[in-house]
């Protein structure tokens, strides 16, 4: 997924809290710097370990008396915890003053440990990890670098709200609140079929080199982005907003969205790698409706029924099968529906009383 598409889409979670226009926007926390907690070796899931492991994160707000505010937001696929700092403060997507929010860079981000910036493990010699072990890293930041003994809410978009699943059912009873926006806790095959595509693009790119190519890999990111932004909104999408006589433009500006080499592409790929493998019911070898028993969180889902990156349903049938919320964002810009429906402070509300939020649908311009 592209970063600065998935950006575009924060700006509506904007306007879900604060109700604001794009030239109201807040600006960005000047007091939140990069902060690193040094976690040594980091056993996976699958046996291997990502040794010397460090996890990027920021901090914005104050804990309050009793430490029940904290509000854990995991970055997207491909995203950093800067990226988000524009969405947090006092009347903000989460208000800082009321909430101490924890920023995580998620593994393979290129600032927490990654395969382009591991001196131990570089390029694909890093080993795969999942969402699960996403999950657990910020596990230990929360418990052994914070000492935090639970989180008032987890919150996520995208690969983040994938990770919002994996935090309600790894940790039950240490999370009050989850709130999944176009998540999911089970890749389906279509989403599968994408991510391989896109990593294939750049496998075949002629300077990746198994990893280990030096030059841009031009062609690779070319491929790979004209993919993304078939699937980031819809083909009623594209087809309203480019004419074919805009074509050449709008498939140049693609091509530079988003350019890198391969120690780059390593990143996206394992990032890749670790939504493909996305099946939490499988990690407890349950049907999906079983799974989401184990929550017990108060849960909020939020999709797209035309979302083409990650398939929502899954998130709407466990969402269904412990009758928590789900809001439906009606819109062919699919993935990035949230950057084109705003309509109320839904997460606040959700945030500050979760009784208060029903399942409903939105629709473009309110209606």
């Amino acid at each position: 997924m592209n970063i600065h598409k998935l950006l575009a889409a924060f700006s509506l979670l904007l306007a879900l809290i604060a109700g604001a226009t794009r030239a109201q926007a807040p600006t960005r926390p000047a007091d939140a710097p990069e902060q690193f907690a040094d976690l040594g070796d980091l056993k996976l899931h699958s046996g291997a370990v990502i040794r010397g492991f460090r996890l990027g994160y920021r901090t914005v707000g104050q804990l309050n008396a009793d430490k029940s505010n904290a509000v854990l937001w995991p970055t997207f696929l491909g995203g950093h915890s800067q990226d988000l700092l524009q969405y947090v403060g006092p009347a903000n997507v989460v208000d800082t003053a009321k909430y101490f929010v924890i920023l995580v860079d998620s593994i393979g981000d290129s600032v927490s440990s990654s395969p382009s910036n591991s001196r131990l493990q570089p390029r694909m010699r890093f080993p795969e990890f999942t969402i699960r072990d996403m999950v657990e890293s910020e596990h230990r930041l929360v418990i052994e670098t914070l000492h935090l003994s639970r989180l008032h809410a987890v919150l996520g978009y995208s690969m983040g709200g994938i990770q919002t699943f994996e935090w309600a059912t790894a940790y039950p009873d240490f999370i009050d609140e989850a709130i999944a926006l176009s998540g999911s806790p089970q890749s389906t095959s279509y989403d599968k079929l994408l991510w391989t595509a896109e990593i294939g693009a750049l496998e075949l790119d002629p300077n990746w080199k198994n990893g280990n190519g030096r030059g841009p890999m031009t062609r690779g990111f070319a491929v790979y982005d004209e993919i993304d932004s078939m699937n980031v909104t819809s083909p009623p999408y594209r087809v309203a907003h480019t004419s074919p006589q805009a074509f050449d433009e709008f498939l140049e500006k693609t091509h530079r969205e988003y350019l890198g080499d391969a120690a780059a592409a390593c990143d996206a790929i394992r990032q890749r790698q670790a939504i493909m493998s996305l099946d939490i019911p499988g990690e407890y070898g349950e049907t999906l409706e079983q799974t989401a028993k184990r929550v017990h969180a108060k849960l909020l889902v939020m999709v797209s029924p035309e979302d083409h990156m990650v398939n929502p349903e899954p998130a709407v049938d466990f969402a269904n099968a412990i009758g928590a919320p789900v809001v439906l964002l009606e819109s062919n810009c699919g993935h990035s529906s949230l950057d084109c429906i705003a309509d109320g402070p839904t997460v606040a509300k959700f945030l500050a009383d979760p009784s208060s939020v029903q399942s409903a649908t939105l629709r473009e311009n309110g209606k």
